[in-house]
């Protein structure tokens, strides 16, 4: 997605045909999970949902004008990216989540630090995503970031 979009629903509109449905279930999944306080909005030109400076006004430290990013999700070129920045700095739920994705699709999941791709619907643990949206609330979520961040 190389543009700038001004909303989410602009960012759906844009995104590429092969993409646009199991974006669309992914995002529904996280919607259906997440927790009071998170907000969806853009945040770095993909789908974000976020710690509103309304509850947490220091924003994210590499930029405090951007209110502090928990979930992304974007279409990229040949796959549905979704960062996590919760499994980026919680060894624990990282664990949990490689097991839960294990389980459910049957292998080993394609990430990175925070990122996991999916290439296809077959590689999206539905369930699990469901799971790992609800798992941290936006109290604990602060207070993790807090804890974990380089100064």
């Amino acid at each position: 997605m190389g543009s700038d979009p001004n909303s989410v629903e602009e960012y759906i509109k844009n995104v590429d045909p092969r993409w646009k449905d199991l974006l669309g279930r992914i995002r529904d999944r996280i919607r259906e999970n997440l927790l009071e306080g998170f907000e969806e909005a853009i945040s770095y030109k993909m789908i974000g949902y976020v710690v509103p400076h309304s509850i947490y006004p220091k924003g994210y430290h590499a930029n405090p004008k951007e209110p502090l990013p928990f979930i992304n999700l974007a279409a990229q070129k040949d796959n549905i990216s979704l960062y996590h920045m919760g499994l980026y700095a919680d060894p624990k739920t990282l664990e949990w989540f490689v097991h839960a994705y294990e389980k459910e699709v049957g292998r080993r999941p394609d990430m990175g630090k925070s990122c996991i791709r999916f290439r296809g619907e077959k590689d999206v643990p539905f369930r699990t995503l469901g799971e790992l949206t609800k798992r941290i609330s936006v109290k604990d979520y602060i207070s993790l970031y807090e804890r974990t961040r380089k100064h």
